[in-house]
C-alpha cells in the first residue's frame, strides 16, 4: 500500500517549519538587529536597550548565542529563563547552571562583548528581580498564567572585562 502524500496550501507537498525552526529565525532577526543597531532592538519587538547577547555553552563544547531581555543592576546583567511561560525551562538554563563563565554582548556604542561570572539568584533576590522583569513588561506577568506554576531561573551576568 502506498503512503498517501498529505495536501499543504496551494497544492504543494511541502511541510509547513515547526515550530522551532521559526523560533530560532525569529531570534536570528533579533540578534542580527541588535548587532546592527548598537543593541537596540524595536523590531520586530520593542525591545529598546533591554537585550543582551548571551553566548551560552552546550554539552558538545559549542555555543549558541541566544538574545535575552535583561536589567542592568549593581554591574552585573540579570536575565531570566521565562521561556514565555512555558511550563517547562528553555534549554539554555541548564548551560547557565553548568558554566561559570560566559561571554555576552551588551548594547553600547559600539557593542561591547564582556566575560562575565554566572550566577542563579536563590530566594528572596530572586523574587524581588522577577517583580522588577514584571515592571519592565506587563508581558512576563502573563507568562505565570501559562507556566503552571514554574519558578522562573534568574541569573546575574556579572562582567569582568
Amino acid at each position: 500500500m502506498r503512503a498517501r502524500s498529505r495536501r499543504y496550501p496551494a497544492g504543494r507537498n511541502v511541510r509547513p517549519a515547526p515550530a522551532v525552526a521559526l523560533t530560532m529565525d525569529f531570534n536570528q532577526q533579533i540578534i542580527d538587529t541588535f548587532r546592527a543597531n548598537n543593541g537596540e532592538v524595536n523590531e520586530p519587538m520593542r525591545f529598546g536597550t533591554s537585550l543582551v547577547l548571551v553566548h551560552v555553552p552546550k554539552k558538545d563544547g559549542t555555543e549558541r548565542v541566544r538574545p535575552l531581555a535583561s536589567i542592568h543592576l549593581d554591574n552585573g546583567w540579570h536575565v531570566v529563563a521565562s521561556a514565555a511561560g512555558a511550563p517547562k525551562h528553555p534549554a539554555w538554563v541548564y548551560g547557565l547552571r553548568r558554566a561559570q563563565h560566559v561571554q555576552i554582548e551588551v548594547p553600547g556604542e559600539p557593542i561591547r562583548t564582556l566575560t562575565a561570572a554566572v550566577s542563579e539568584l536563590e530566594e528572596p533576590a530572586r523574587a524581588a528581580m522577577w517583580e522588577r522583569f514584571k515592571a519592565l513588561s506587563p508581558g512576563f506577568a502573563e507568562y505565570e498564567k501559562t507556566s503552571e506554576g514554574r519558578v522562573f531561573p534568574i541569573f546575574r551576568l556579572s562582567g569582568l572585562d
